[in-house]
């Protein structure tokens, strides 16, 4: 299979590979008071049973990369339509925040950002108006709104208050 990249449209493998860094990379880790549980390489078992890669680790092996690459395409950058944005930055935003938060979360702040009614669906008209966007005004709005999402989260439960600088960190790195 040969992939094409076309002009002025996101690339999915280098997205991929910085949101891989800020999920801590090919580990798997169960941190006390992480609501996704049990994780490997940023994917949650709490949230993904059926993904494949689980039968690897139970058994105590490696999943192959190419699954959990597999894993992100389809169900962070498809479902938010990162290839049809044709700016770079914009579209890492969108999916590094959808991989944290939920694409949906992040269809909707995204949506806001560019003054749409949020539906947490990435249709024609938002991808209209994300095509649209100065990419430094809108990666600042939507830094802003990742941000309240987060400060949020901790105003209505206090124990997720140890997560709170990392995400407000990495809310900020892909801001720049």
């Amino acid at each position: 299979m040969t992939l094409v990249r076309v002009l002025g449209m996101a690339d999915f493998l280098p997205a991929f590979e910085t949101m891989l860094l800020n999920e801590g990379g090919y580990k798997l880790t169960d941190i006390a008071g992480d609501r996704g549980g049990q994780t490997y390489a940023g994917i949650a078992f709490k949230s993904n049973p059926s993904w494949p890669g689980w039968i690897y680790i139970d058994r105590g092996d490696t999943p192959p990369a190419s699954l959990v690459r597999a894993f992100y395409k389809e169900e962070f950058w498809d479902r938010l339509c990162c290839d049809d944005i044709e700016n770079e930055s914009i579209a890492r935003s969108l999916f590094d925040f959808g991989v944290n938060a939920g694409w949906k979360t992040s269809a909707k702040l995204a949506q806001i950002v560019v003054g749409l009614t949020p539906d947490g669906k990435i249709g024609p008209k938002s991808l209209a108006e994300l095509n649209h966007a100065d990419p430094a005004m809108f990666k600042m709005g939507f830094t802003l709104a990742k941000i309240a999402r987060y400060r949020d989260i901790v105003q209505r439960d206090r124990t997720q208050g140890k997560f709170l600088l990392g995400w407000i960190n990495r809310a900020l790195k892909e801001s720049v």
